[in-house]
């Protein structure tokens, strides 16, 4: 299965079936995002990679009169947008099934392209940020988060590395998915593909933050094992697995320290 392929299949009808739960799992991120993106009042934004559409309706309340087209090639996260999407609050905010990569953009119809994790799924990279490139007026800006490589030690990696051994998939491997969510880790990387893609000014700049994973950790453990369909496991494991959780329990939820890159770059 592909990326597009799980988009569209059990991993996009997950997220699609559980917004909320994501977007609280990446919502401290999202002060640094928006103050990165410096939105202003009637510009026009794009959402690369939308999914539920929380970016585009957070976007579109930033300053008076923003326009925001979200793109994600989702079907069953663009319907989860759409119905989340209430007409009269947001009416300024719409909602395209495409490929960024190939996607026939208006040229230079965008002041800033905008993305929480969506730009790291590009069969061609170079490809797909020049067709961005080409959406945005001169001048215009690109702001997007993608993962930061995870210390061995850290409290997400080592939580997840834990889960794995104890569900017996220590070695997954041939995920592409996961391999494509680390496509964009390493800076010189980013900038690299930027660079070739057309843009300049690019920063790069790592953010910690506190990723959500439910109320407590028997809530964390059931929402984990729903990723994947149709896996059961023992009450022993599933006691286990709560055990890895424990330690990061607050009277906030379940928290785990994760980072992320924030990246800035404009069309010359």
């Amino acid at each position: 299965m592909n990326v597009a392929e799980a988009w569209n299949g059990p991993l996009g009808a997950h997220w699609a079936a559980h917004p909320d739960r994501y977007d609280a799992m990446l919502g401290g991120f999202d002060a640094a995002l928006f103050e990165a993106a410096g939105i202003r009042a009637g510009e026009r934004v794009v959402d690369i990679g939308c999914g539920s559409g929380h970016t585009a309706r957070t976007a579109a309340l930033r300053a008076p009169g923003v326009e925001v087209s979200g793109v994600d090639l989702s079907e069953p996260l663009l319907d989860a947008a759409r119905a989340l999407t209430d007409a009269d609050r947001f009416p300024r905010v719409t909602y395209r099934l495409a490929d960024a990569q190939t996607c026939a953009f208006e040229p230079g119809a965008y002041d800033l392209a905008l993305s929480r994790g969506g730009v790291m799924f590009f069969a061609d990279p170079v490809a797909a940020f020049t067709n961005i490139a080409g959406a945005l007026r001169p001048g215009g800006r690109l702001v997007f988060l993608c993962p930061r490589p995870a210390p061995v030690e850290g409290e997400e990696s080592r939580t997840l590395r834990t889960l794995s051994a104890l569900l017996g998939r220590e070695h997954p491997g041939g995920n592409p998915v996961a391999e494509a969510m680390a496509s964009l880790s390493e800076p010189d990387r980013v900038r690299a593909v930027l660079g070739a893609s057309g843009f300049a000014d690019i920063t790069v700049r790592g953010v910690d933050a506190r990723t959500w994973w439910g109320k407590d950790a028997a809530d964390a453990v059931a929402f984990h094992l729903s990723r994947t369909h149709g896996l059961a496991v023992s009450e022993a494991t599933e006691a286990a697995m709560e055990e890895v959780f424990r330690p990061y329990e607050s009277p906030h939820g379940v928290l785990l320290r994760a980072g992320v890159w924030v990246v800035t770059a404009h069309r010359p």
